[in-house]
């Protein structure tokens, strides 16, 4: 059994301490395939290590994530322009796989808003010039998120909804927009919601992911989570598809692959 876990930061700072046995234990589960989300240009070289270090299961996206969008956000867009470029040339060892994580976040801080959607959708048409998907990061901000992604829609606009944690109208809107849903902890959460509507959505636009280090599934809900753990989300959906295990891996490894090209 094949297990994807199509976003974690495996790099971060939480795992320093770690991070082969973090590794091992997941990769022992049968989660062999890792998809790692930039941050911002101070990431990229512990990005670079990680992925050295395992060649055969890291893959790499290259993007700007919306809470460090910040007064120098032109100059980090110029950073995520560079990289792509040095991965997409026809003599390139390493390519990455998506532009991401990308998007809106409006929880934190609402001043940067102007930037952010400036900063989202220059990141999209970077996506679609090197034609890659795009992972989207959302945060009490769906409305502008759509927004953007109305003004960019067709069908080189593809990709994921990372932790998506909306309502059944907004899934269906973000598969109108060729995204599969990316489900991680939330779905075994008390209050998560989504677990009340995810049998109406069909597995085929269903993606796992843990979102390591954060929003860790229940049991460890509050700790520090790790790719191992998406066992756990793999269990809640088996609960909610009333599938089997192996099955419902499947599906989404192969949904990851659709995605990916990988």
């Amino acid at each position: 059994m094949i297990i994807t876990d199509t976003h974690t930061h495996i790099y971060s700072e939480s795992f320093e301490e770690d991070q082969k046995e973090m590794m091992q234990r997941a990769i022992e589960k049968g989660i062999t395939r890792f998809f790692v989300p930039a941050i911002d240009s101070t990431y990229t070289t512990s990005m670079y290590d990680i992925e050295a270090q395992y060649p055969e299961n890291v893959f790499l996206m290259m993007g700007l994530h919306p809470t460090h969008v910040k007064e120098n956000y032109e100059e980090e867009l110029k950073h995520v322009e560079l990289e792509l470029a040095k991965r997409t040339t026809p003599n390139a060892e390493k390519r990455f796989y998506a532009v991401g994580e990308i998007g809106i976040d409006l929880y934190w801080d609402k001043s940067f808003l102007k930037q952010q959607q400036e900063a989202f959708r220059y990141q999209i048409q970077l996506a679609k010039k090197y034609k890659m998907p795009i992972v989207i990061h959302c945060r009490e901000s769906f409305e502008e998120v759509f927004e953007v992604l109305e003004l960019e829609k067709g069908e080189e606009l593809f990709g994921i909804f990372h932790c998506f944690t909306g309502t059944i109208e907004d899934a269906h809107r973000a598969i109108g927009y060729n995204m599969k849903l990316g489900i991680g902890g939330v779905v075994t959460f008390k209050n998560g919601k989504i677990d009340k509507f995810l049998d109406q959505i069909p597995l085929e636009h269903i993606v796992l992911e843990t979102d390591a280090p954060y929003l860790a599934p229940t049991p460890y809900r509050g700790k520090r989570n790790e790719s191992s753990y998406i066992t756990n989300v793999l269990d809640r959906l088996v609960d909610i598809y009333q599938k089997p295990v192996d099955e419902i891996a499947a599906i989404t490894t192969q949904n990851s692959k659709d995605v990916f090209g990988i």
